[in-house]
């Protein structure tokens, strides 16, 4: 699995040198491999799925903005923007789940899946992002759900 990451990040290099380079065999392997062997919902969690008791263990990290996270986000996340997610990588803990959410769960799902591609398997996108855990209830989402959380 190194050995696809390493050629991934070497065919990303190598693409980001020309906006309108051709297709890289060895990217698009290593994007398929990852793909596929993926399961759907692995890198995914509702807030019903968690506990009021068990968000003071999970490691949250809002990935919008800072101008978004300083108007509003939820109580003990970590703003690092989701372009910052491999840069700052290190800061993640690897012994407990990290939650990543932005508004809707668009741009924190780039970033997850840039960090799971790296072997993060721990990180999760907040589905519904910020809008959806209020929505649902926030910390008492799981609590209110009247079925159970997925797809």
């Amino acid at each position: 699995m190194h050995k696809i990451l390493i050629g991934l990040f070497a065919g990303l290099s190598l693409l980001a040198a020309s906006v309108h380079a051709e297709e890289n065999p060895v990217v698009v392997d290593a994007l398929g491999g990852y793909l596929d062997f993926s399961e759907y919902g692995s890198s995914l969690i509702w807030p019903e799925q968690i506990p009021a008791e068990d968000w003071k263990k999970v490691f949250i990290v809002d990935a919008r903005d800072a101008a978004q996270y300083a108007r509003e986000h939820i109580p003990g996340a970590v703003n690092i923007e989701w372009r910052q997610a491999v840069a700052r990588r290190a800061e993640l803990p690897k012994d407990r789940m990290v939650v990543v959410y932005c508004n809707s769960g668009s741009l924190s799902a780039q970033a997850v899946f840039a960090l799971r591609l790296l072997g993060y398997e721990n990180v999760k996108v907040l589905q519904d992002g910020l809008e959806g855990w209020k929505k649902k209830g926030g910390f008492e989402a799981h609590a209110r759900a009247s079925a159970p959380a997925g797809h």
